[in-house]
């Protein structure tokens, strides 16, 4: 049986203490000079929630711009999604940001998309599988019930010379989400390159980062079988995608 993770460790509660902190010490109304560029994403997003109340136990997709740039209302019609991408962020970002963004929600799935600007902006891939393993852990101190879906670091064509720590990154958080039941694992690595063993460039856009239509189709066939694991019941449906 895998392990359940019992207790945050000391790296979780800093980095969860510092999330929180506009809620304790500032005022979040006022902006300063140093205020996180994701700020105005993130406002947006609780004045989504305050408009219309998330229901508890939906699915949430969070992350970074592969997240946030998906038509998920054309990919998934069928199924009721909340998008909560914001572009740039890293794996410590989406930590920083959970208090406010995710646990509103309540989701009964996370499916989760961030390593991919943390590999290339310096992160080893054993940085990012700590930060992931933090993430896990900080979700689950709140929501210990929420599965939490990771989809591997993509390969693509901009972003070649991170190749090895991007499979390493991959490799390692693939053998922690082995220990606990509520965490799965997602390849679209493998499935992103051709018979060559390069990027399909089919799957780009022209910045060779960013996914096209057709990157987004393959996400999204690769996706669906996880999600009929979690679709809401027929009576949660109504309202559409957010």
């Amino acid at each position: 049986m895998r392990k359940r993770t019992e207790v945050l460790t000391k790296r979780a509660w800093a980095m969860l203490s510092f999330a929180i902190m506009p809620f304790t010490l500032l005022d979040p109304l006022r902006a300063s000079a140093e205020e996180s560029p994701f700020e105005p994403e993130i406002r947006f997003f609780e004045e989504a929630d305050r408009v219309s109340p998330p229901a508890p136990g939906g699915i949430l997709l969070y992350g970074s711009s592969s997240i946030r740039l998906w038509d998920l209302a054309a990919s998934f019609p069928d199924i009721r999604l909340v998008n909560r991408g914001f572009g740039g962020s890293t794996i410590s970002d989406c930590i920083r940001y959970a208090p406010r963004v995710v646990f509103p929600h309540n989701p009964r799935l996370i499916v989760f998309y961030a390593g991919d600007n943390d590999t290339a902006g310096g992160v080893s891939a054993a940085s990012a599988c700590q930060d992931f393993k933090t993430f896990a852990e900080v979700i689950h101190q709140e929501l210990p019930d929420t599965r939490i879906l990771f989809i591997a670091i993509k390969p693509s064509i901009a972003r070649a010379k991170f190749r090895e720590v991007q499979s390493e990154a991959n490799r390692l958080i693939r053998e922690f989400i082995a220990t606990d039941s509520r965490l799965s694992y997602l390849d679209v690595f493998s499935p992103m390159l051709g018979p060559e063993g390069r990027p399909r460039g089919e799957l780009f856009v022209a910045d060779g980062l960013h996914l096209s239509r057709a990157g987004y189709q393959l996400w999204t066939d690769l996706l669906r079988p996880h999600l009929k694991q979690s679709i809401p019941k027929p009576t949660d449906l109504d309202g559409g995608n957010k």
